[in-house]
């Protein structure tokens, strides 16, 4: 059995999403900044995923501006924020300590610039709260930025609220929607949104195209110059495919956001309650208030990266964290922020699913993962240590 466990890192295209892209690289496939015909049929499916987009994020098409992806639209969004902060003299930007590293890189350049960040601190089940956010706005705040969903352990943050104190004082916000959008309802409207970033291939579209939203009225600042499209604001020919696609994408998924939740949440809890069974072992964030497909697991006495390629072995593709982070052997600045230790962060385990998942593929997740720990921690010394009592169980 294979089972494709980890779509927190990127989905697979829907097939609506295929053939919805498939016209514009075959049959039009004109310029959409060209005057002629051909160029003109481009720019009309261009507006119309404009709108459909804003349709279903709630603001308008004027306010959707297309990108390379979420990581870019964080970048633009965050850098445009504080330049028009900074000409009133204002330079201090909130934001939390687990954020997506397009976030937390930006903001460390940002920094070295003169900038201060506060990073709030993160509680044990992985949800800041917006009177954190509130206590931390001072006069000189141009920013906050914070996540609607966590891409490592699915927690989700009180938004609405988030947004809400930002309105009263007056101060921009910005979320990293990429793990939100396509998975549970998300309107900028309503959440006070001022700012939002989204990529297409974690709802089941194409890679390499995202969306920015900005409310009407927020200046932004190019961070790619050249031509003059989106408005003059991101230079480069436009991806007409990736963009159809996502459009398509992302309209299948709200379609379906209600029946998939319903279809996908039995599931999930039943994956959570099986993997607890295994002794010392701990599910990382709120068991409640998380994204519908993702759960993320520590196991005491054991290396998260052995665990994965054993898992993989048996057919099980899932991640210890981010997609991005990958290559990198230090734990976990997500399961650091919430108060895991090193040994424990090391030995984590994230596994997202999507609407497609069996409840047979859950049973053969649960079995193969208790199987893979218990046999890694029959080998391994630090178990042999806990159970000695040498080292005292943390988990």
């Amino acid at each position: 059995m294979e089972i494709y466990a980890d779509n927190a890192a990127t989905t697979a295209m829907s097939r609506n999403a295929i053939q919805a892209m498939i016209p514009y690289m075959d049959k039009v496939y004109g310029n959409p900044s060209s005057l002629h015909s051909a160029g003109q049929k481009a720019k009309e499916a261009l507006e119309t995923a404009r709108e459909e987009i804003a349709e279903v994020l709630g603001g308008s098409p004027r306010e959707i501006y297309f990108t390379s992806g979420g990581s870019e639209a964080d970048n633009q969004a965050i850098i445009s924020a504080v330049r028009l902060g900074e000409k009133k003299g204002k330079k201090h930007i909130i934001s939390t300590a687990f954020e997506h590293h397009a976030v937390l890189h930006t903001l460390d350049k940002l920094k070295k610039e003169g900038f201060e960040i506060t990073l709030l601190d993160v509680h044990e089940n992985g949800v800041v709260t917006a009177k954190q956010v509130e206590d931390a706005i001072r006069e000189d705040t141009a920013l906050v930025t914070i996540m609607y969903v966590n891409n490592e352990i699915g927690t989700i943050q009180p938004i609405r609220e988030i947004g809400a104190v930002c309105r009263e004082k007056k101060v921009l916000f910005h979320t990293d929607a990429v793990q939100a959008v396509g998975h549970i309802p998300v309107n900028v409207e309503d959440d006070n949104i001022d700012m939002l970033s989204l990529s297409a291939h974690k709802f089941h579209g194409p890679k390499g195209v995202g969306v920015l939203y900005v409310k009407k009225g927020i200046f932004l600042t190019n961070i790619i110059e050249g031509g003059a499209q989106e408005r003059g604001k991101r230079a480069g020919t436009e991806n007409i495919p990736g963009i159809v696609g996502m459009a398509a994408a992302l309209k299948e998924a709200a379609d379906k956001l209600s029946a998939n939740t319903e279809a996908l949440l039995p599931k999930r809890n039943r994956l959570i309650a099986g993997l607890k069974e295994i002794p010392h072992s701990a599910l990382n964030g709120d068991e409640e208030k998380r994204c519908p497909g993702t759960v993320n697991f520590c196991f005491e006495g054991i290396e998260g990266e052995s665990l994965l390629l054993l898992l993989d072995d048996k057919g099980v593709y899932a991640s210890s964290g981010s997609a991005c982070t990958s290559g990198s052997l230090d734990p976990s600045h997500v399961l650091l922020a919430i108060g895991r230790i090193h040994d424990v962060a090391h030995g984590s385990l994230r596994i997202s699913l999507d609407e497609q998942v069996t409840d047979e593929e859950i049973e053969y997740i649960i079995t193969s993962v208790k199987e893979v720990v218990e046999y890694l921690r029959g080998m391994s010394p630090v178990w042999r240590d806990l159970i000695n009592g040498k080292r005292q169980f943390i988990l």
